[in-house]
């Protein structure tokens, strides 16, 4: 169990706060890019870290991220009309381009006045079918992070984004517990049985053991951790990578996650799966590898999982029970939810919007939750005390999620051989 003190310390992200300044240390995805307006379409406002922005492009296309209030008078530059080379504050006219430069202040007499001032944009990049943005100090940006799903086209990738009510932690926590899996998930891994789906394929044997043994090292980027199960005369071991601050590398191998704080109580749930053989961005594959983890648009809306239902009366909470089905719970589906995305939520969301910790109790299945609050710790005291800030120069797109089958006494370690393991091994006792 945490403090108080030190969970508030690792879940508070915003302006002012120590793990708001670890995270904006880091690239972080802020959108989809199917989400951004088109070439001078409406300005899109955005929150992340608890403060409010404004992305847009230009008519060259480029893309923009500005503070929310204009550098002039303060207005949100959400009124703003996008004119070409540059967006308009619609208070006074002032119009500013994607990388801060002031283009004109018809107000303002004099001509060199613009050239002084700066507007308070941010570095942002495009890759792997999402927006990045660093929103810390200028001139500090650490090296743009290589992921291996940018390397593929919108054919051979999928993006998807789900919105969940409560502290980013929360849903990370589900993220590196493998023991869950075989519980809340029973009624959809058993769906998994003869689908035709990568995804499916390579969860369908977790149905079957509930506590595998599991251990966990740090790393340079944060940690990764083994689930082990019987498989043959071996054992099935499935490593997954935790990537400080917030990304995870799912053990499938062709999977990544990003949990980005929209404020300490909302997040967004980034999901990338990528295919180099097999067009999965594409129609049918597409629709049917969403549909089947429960990403697809009207299931997420149905549970106010989307951007445009989070505030609404669809959004899971106390008073509509979190939206579970208790009909088709009666009728043999173990949790009353239509699949893996809205089990995992309704139990991050209903732990509270930013959980106590003080009250959980920990057993030997949440090695990997330990490990997870150590590295989020380090990080948020690194940026109070002034240090240098764990992970934020390794080299993440080497940090891996696998698995494979190994034998009775061969180390799982050598399937990431390539990680660098900083202090290890933690383990469960076995009896």
């Amino acid at each position: 169990m945490l403090n108080q003190q030190d969970n508030e310390l690792m879940c508070r992200t915003g302006a002012g706060t120590p793990m708001g300044a670890a995270m904006r240390r880091f690239w972080l995805p802020v959108a989809q890019l199917a989400d951004l307006p088109e070439p001078g379409g409406e300005p899109k406002a955005l929150e992340v870290l608890g403060e409010k922005f404004i992305a847009w492009r230009d008519d060259k296309g480029r893309p923009g991220l500005y503070a929310e209030h204009c550098l002039h008078r303060g207005a949100s530059m959400q009124l703003a009309r996008a004119e070409g080379d540059g967006l308009r504050c619609i208070y006074h006219g002032w119009k500013f381009a994607v990388d801060g430069q002031v283009l004109e202040t018809p107000n303002v007499a004099d001509p060199k006045f613009k050239e002084r001032i700066r507007g308070r944009t941010y570095p942002v990049r495009e890759a792997g079918g999402l927006l990045w943005a660093y929103l810390g100090p200028k001139g500090q940006e650490p090296a743009f992070p290589k992921w291996p799903f940018m390397e593929q086209d919108d054919a051979h990738r999928i993006n998807a984004v789900a919105v969940a009510n409560c502290n980013y932690v929360q849903v990370v926590e589900g993220l590196v517990d493998s023991s869950h899996l075989t519980v809340l998930h029973a009624s959809g891994l058993a769906k998994t049985n003869g689908v035709d789906l990568d995804f499916a394929k390579k969860t369908t044997h977790m149905q079957f053991d509930a506590s595998p043994a599991i251990e966990a090292d740090e790393t340079d980027f944060g940690f990764h951790y083994v689930a082990m199960r019987p498989s043959g005369v071996g054992r099935m071991a499935r490593i997954a990578s935790f990537i400080a601050p917030c990304f995870v590398a799912n053990p499938n191998g062709d999977l990544w996650f990003a949990v980005v704080p929209v404020n300490d109580e909302r997040c967004n749930f980034y999901h990338v799966w990528w295919n180099p053989e097999k067009a999965i961005g594409v129609e049918p594959l597409r629709g049917q590898q969403l549909a089947f983890v429960g990403l697809d648009e009207p299931t997420l809306a149905k549970y106010g999982m989307t951007a445009a239902t989070c505030d609404s009366e669809a959004a899971m909470d106390w008073r509509n029970g979190y939206r579970q089905d208790r009909a088709q719970q009666r009728a043999g589906h173990f949790t009353g939810f239509d699949s893996f995305t809205q089990e995992d939520a309704a139990c991050s969301v209903s732990s509270g919007a930013l959980r106590d910790r003080s009250q959980e109790m920990l057993s030997t299945a949440d090695i990997a939750i330990s490990r997870l609050y150590r590295s989020l710790l380090a990080c948020a005291r690194a940026a109070r005390d002034g240090q240098a800030i764990p992970a934020l120069d390794a080299e993440v797109g080497r940090a891996v999620g696998t698995f494979g089958e190994i034998g009775p006494d061969q180390d799982w370690r050598t399937l990431v051989p390539h990680h660098k393991i900083v202090s290890g091994p933690a383990r469960q006792q076995v009896n």
